[in-house]
């Protein structure tokens, strides 16, 4: 799945040098997060999978903020109620370039700026002496298209999965495509499941919470939804969950972190994933099949690339199929799910195919 070409001729690799990598991630909560922080958790995991590679990495990241890499907290507070504000991304940007700025002036610049925040890494791309290398971790817009499209030659743009990268604009180029990573060791493995099945994420009517509602009513299974309900998303909960929750068969269970969700994800019987959209990557899916879960998603965005059809879960079109699905779960291995994601979605995995990319960028640059 990392499809990032190894360019022939002299680099850091040949010549044994580690890269010194400045990893710049949001600054809404800390790496890693207690609770839903689906970037963070990846830029957490891709420090490690990098140390282990033996790179010199600084991560730039919100307070308290732990990590085998160099940790420098940028802003004097993290940001979690804030999330998207300009204000906070842009000081935060601002604050880690006047470090990289001071790092060249005294002899040790950094090779790299691996950019997870929003756009302000980006836009700034043509004035940052260091090569940027930025991580498409959401879809594309008519606006964020046009973004991409007048700055992507400033910068080396990685998608996550081959999905986002057929949804990007025509001609924008893409140096690579490198998918989330997970730490399956992390994650519980249990071959025995409860008999619920388990829907988990934001409260968005393309993300499918009420279609795993129906599916599992259908197929009368029991139903944990769990996620956070953010704002703009109340209505949504109150009209399309909240009248079926009982507290038995249809189990809200709010956001979950840490242990809870590895205990909902290990003993689910199946992770449900009935999303309308191109979603970059779903990340959920990664974990539950870490865990020995079977996914049962519909056929969109990046789910073709993370479930197997009848190997770790099941491809399906509608809500009736779910139901036919969850009758059909005892043929799915648990040990087939995990083994599923273990290799392909390993840290070390993850942060060679980002190491490839790093090289592109550094030759691109020396080459202008």
């Amino acid at each position: 799945m990392v499809v990032a070409d190894r360019p022939a001729g002299d680099s850091r690799e040949d010549r044994g040098e580690p890269y010194k990598i400045a990893m710049l991630a949001p600054p809404w909560i800390p790496i890693p997060p207690e609770g839903y922080g689906g970037i963070e958790q990846v830029v957490g995991l891709l420090c490690e999978g990098l140390v282990q590679l033996g790179h010199r990495v600084t991560l730039f990241a919100a307070p308290g903020s732990r990590s085998s890499a160099t940790v420098h907290e940028v802003l004097p507070e993290g940001h979690p109620d804030e999330i998207g504000q300009s204000l906070y991304e842009s000081d935060h940007v601002s604050r880690v370039l006047d470090v990289l700025d001071q790092a060249a002036k005294d002899g040790e610049p950094f090779d790299v700026l691996h950019d997870h925040c929003g756009f302000t890494a980006v836009a700034f791309a043509s004035r940052i002496p260091t090569p940027v290398v930025h991580t498409l971790h959401g879809p594309f817009t008519t606006d964020t298209g046009e973004f991409y499209s007048y700055h992507a030659r400033h910068a080396s743009l990685v998608a996550i999965s081959e999905a986002q990268k057929e949804s990007a604009p025509a001609g924008l180029p893409i140096a690579g495509v490198v998918p989330n990573p997970i730490d399956v060791d992390e994650w519980p493995f249990n071959s025995e499941k409860q008999d619920y099945l388990l829907w988990i994420g934001r409260f968005d009517d393309t993300k499918g919470a009420h279609r795993a509602v129906a599916a599992a009513q259908s197929a009368k299974v029991p139903l944990v939804v769990a996620g956070p309900v953010q704002p703009g998303q109340e209505s949504y909960f109150e009209q399309e969950i909240e009248p079926h929750l009982d507290g038995d068969r249809m189990r809200y269970a709010g956001e979950v972190g840490g242990a809870e969700k590895h205990d909902l994800f290990a003993n689910a019987r199946a992770l449900l994933m009935p999303i309308r959209w191109e979603e970059p990557f779903g990340m959920v899916m990664v974990e539950a099949l870490a865990c020995g879960t079977p996914v049962i998603a519909f056929p969109e965005g990046a789910a073709t690339e993370i479930v197997q059809h009848e190997v770790n879960g099941y491809l399906v079109d509608d809500e009736q199929a779910i139901a036919a699905a969850i009758a059909d779960l005892d043929k799915i291995d648990p040990a087939a799910c995990r083994e599923s994601v273990a290799t392909r979605f390993s840290a070390e995995t993850v942060a060679d195919g980002y190491v490839q990319i790093y090289r592109r960028a550094a030759s691109a640059r020396q080459a202008r």
